[in-house]
């Protein structure tokens, strides 16, 4: 039996598998807070991160760049990640935060993973590197890693804020789907403060519904505004029905957690109080137990899943690729 995820949610994750080891906090220096600016007025351009580096959002000079400029300046700060399980590998995407080596991903990307992998560059140029977890928010969908940058050339993304969003701006993604590394899609704020679930069911507050194209392995990517700053981390879509027992793809109906939400979940797992994968399951395992029909498969970040009984207002499924 497969697990699906509540109703209203209209989503399906986006990326891999799911991971497991907890690891220490990053850094000699204690816990880099990230913060998202108050307001993008400023004349100021994005800048490298700062002296302790954190991945500090800085606001721009509202002035827009094109598609092009965008892709050409940010997506050497995306990565792709692969995830190791005992059931097999899985594709996501992840945001270089600072040149230490801090990435931002999903957590069901790579939880419940044995070993993780970064991919920097693309094609002949590729390097990949071990990674190890940094902590974990499950409840918030995201979690932190960990790589050696020496030779990788890594290059920060800044932390915009939503506030400035309005629906109807353009909005990008850069991100990894099916395998597809450094894929660049555009499309607009369809809506703002959606509200969806984590995979262990806490609601996530403030999502932007977007319809640029996010298909399964675009998880933990970045979704820009038009300064080339990060606003969402792409984590999930709406499926169609058709798709069951296949890869879900794009209907046009895609959602990212907002900047907001990421800074305060890479605070909080800095700090160490970040939601495990672990405790999250446990928690979710109970509420199947208590719920009608029950929960087989202990797993419910797994791939593919779906739970009994739950359908989107439109008739879309809502699954777990």
């Amino acid at each position: 039996m497969r697990r699906r995820l509540p109703p209203l949610v209209l989503a399906a994750m986006l990326g891999g598998v799911v991971a497991a080891v907890l690891v220490s906090a990053l850094g000699a220096g204690g816990a880099t807070r990230v913060k998202v600016p108050a307001t993008t007025t400023s004349s100021s351009a994005p800048g490298a991160s700062s002296a302790s580096g954190a991945a500090n959002a800085e606001p721009v000079a509202n002035t827009s760049l094109s598609a092009t400029q965008i892709y050409a300046r940010d997506s050497a700060g995306v990565v792709s990640i692969t995830a190791r399980t005992a059931e097999g590998a899985d594709e996501g995407t992840g945001i270089v935060l600072n040149e230490s080596g801090l990435i931002l991903t999903n957590d069901h990307v790579i939880a419940g993973a044995t070993s993780i992998q970064i991919g920097v560059g693309s094609g002949a140029s590729k390097i990949s590197r071990e990674a190890r977890l940094v902590g974990e928010e499950a409840n918030d969908d995201l979690a932190l890693l960990q790589v050696d940058p020496s030779g990788l050339g890594l290059k920060a993304l800044k932390l915009g804020t939503p506030a400035s969003l309005q629906v109807g701006d353009q909005v990008y993604a850069i991100g990894n789907p099916y395998g597809l590394e450094k894929t660049f899609t555009r499309g607009i704020v369809s809506a703002l403060d959606r509200e969806i679930q984590a995979p262990d069911g806490v609601k996530i507050a403030g999502a932007i519904q977007t319809d640029a194209a996010l298909n399964p392995g675009n998880s933990g990517g970045p979704l820009l505004n038009g300064a080339g700053e990060v606003v969402g981390v792409n984590s999930q879509i709406a499926s169609d029905a058709s798709s069951a027992g296949g890869q879900p793809g794009s209907t046009g109906v895609g959602f990212a957690i907002s900047s907001t939400t990421v800074a305060a979940a890479v605070n909080k797992i800095e700090a160490g109080n970040g939601v495990s994968y672990s405790s999250a399951v446990r928690a979710a395992l109970e509420t199947q137990r208590q719920a009608a029909g029950g929960y087989e498969g202990g797993n419910p970040y797994r791939r593919g899943a779906e739970a009994e009984g739950a359908e989107a207002p439109s008739g879309e499924r809502l699954v777990v690729p």
